[in-house]
């Protein structure tokens, strides 16, 4: 059996103490008998196995000294292990308390039993920490983008029971866009909490990739024509194996973020077939993603603001991160690369057989 870091150094150190001790017994029985038979042969009886009184104080001596020895090494050796053990225990007692920015000291690095719970507790508590923080980010971005929407709904509501707003069709329509933009969120939000504990179910069939596709186009062709866009398509994907509702969630999040985001122009979408993988892009010209922003653009409400983008037209930060979540559960990925138009191209791919 081979020992490492806590467990070879008590070895090493009970091999210590025991040969120590021998070699003290040894050594001093060398002196203790040279003397006694060089100055007083006359008190040793070499017929007799009882010790005599000299050799009783002898024997107590080494023993005493041996012990003092083996105390002094064992308090040092217990002192090296319980500096980390401490510092975790502590650690643990303020996290408890509440203190989540609580490290242990790992000490000794060459106890590795007694150092490594000293790292795994700090990577714990550096873990709790994150997740705690994002927790409250997430609290706050959620109220901040529930606000919006729920002020204006009651603003409303409430100019209409007061006769401020004419209940007209109009007005009618803007409750209901208020509406639909909240359940959208909802909707978002629910998808990616889902796909973050690994609950986002999937309902996969197969199905022609290339109609779905131009079913959502066909819905979003009038707002991307808003946003002076025109919509292109380049299909060639067929069938593949999918849930067909969250790949359209996942398409209109892309076309939504170039209607939001991109320059007028041309948005291309993408099919395609490639070793094993059906991969859906969606390509606009421009202004493309900085490369020091590519690795945040799929974090949930993380969002650029370009072209005058106010607060009430710039997304809820949301749609990427969906996006994300839908490749993950479908057990592939989604990534963002800049275009060969001058904009920003999305990829998002899935195995053509899912497990």
């Amino acid at each position: 059996m081979k020992l490492v870091g806590l467990s070879r150094q008590i070895a090493l150190t009970m091999m210590a103490i025991a040969f120590a001790v021998t070699l003290l017994v040894v050594l001093t029985s060398y002196v203790f008998y040279f003397f006694a038979v060089s100055y007083w042969p006359e008190i040793f009886d070499q017929h007799t196995l009882i010790p005599t009184g000299p050799e009783w104080i002898w024997i107590i001596a080494t023993t005493l000294a041996g012990l003092a020895f083996a105390i002094v090494v064992g308090v040092h050796l217990a002192s090296r292990i319980l500096v980390p053990l401490n510092s975790v225990t502590d650690g643990i007692r303020r996290v408890a308390q509440g203190d989540l920015e609580a490290r242990a000291i790992a000490g000794d690095r060459s106890l590795g039993e007694a150092a490594g719970l000293a790292d795994d507790f700090n990577a714990l508590a550096t873990q709790l920490q994150l997740k705690t923080d994002e927790m409250a980010f997430w609290n706050a971005a959620i109220a901040h983008e529930l606000r919006t929407p729920v002020t204006i709904l009651r603003g409303r509501l409430q100019g209409l029971a007061e006769g401020v707003f004419k209940p007209d069709e109009s007005q009618f329509h803007s409750l209901l866009q208020q509406v639909n933009g909240l359940a959208r969120l909802i909707e978002d939000l629910r998808a990616v909490s889902l796909a973050e504990s690994g609950h986002l179910h999937l309902h996969i069939r197969e199905i022609d990739l290339d109609v779905e596709v131009e079913s959502v186009v066909d819905f979003c062709r009038h707002a991307q024509r808003q946003a002076d866009q025109r919509l292109v398509l380049d299909l060639n994907a067929k069938w593949a194996m999918c849930d067909p509702v969250r790949i359209r969630q996942a398409l209109l999040a892309l076309l939504d973020n170039a209607r939001r985001h991109a320059v007028p122009g041309e948005v291309f979408v993408q099919t395609r077939q490639k070793d094993g993988w059906c991969i859906l892009r969606v390509e606009d010209e421009g202004p493309g993603i900085p490369p020091d922003a590519t690795s945040q653009v799929f974090t949930a409400f993380r969002r650029m603001r370009d072209r005058g983008d106010t607060a009430t037209d710039a997304g809820s930060g949301l749609g990427l991160a969906v996006v994300s979540a839908i490749a993950r559960a479908h057990q592939g990925d989604a990534s963002c690369f800049p275009s060969s138009r001058g904009g920003a191209c999305f990829e998002l791919r899935w195995p053509q057989r899912i497990n």
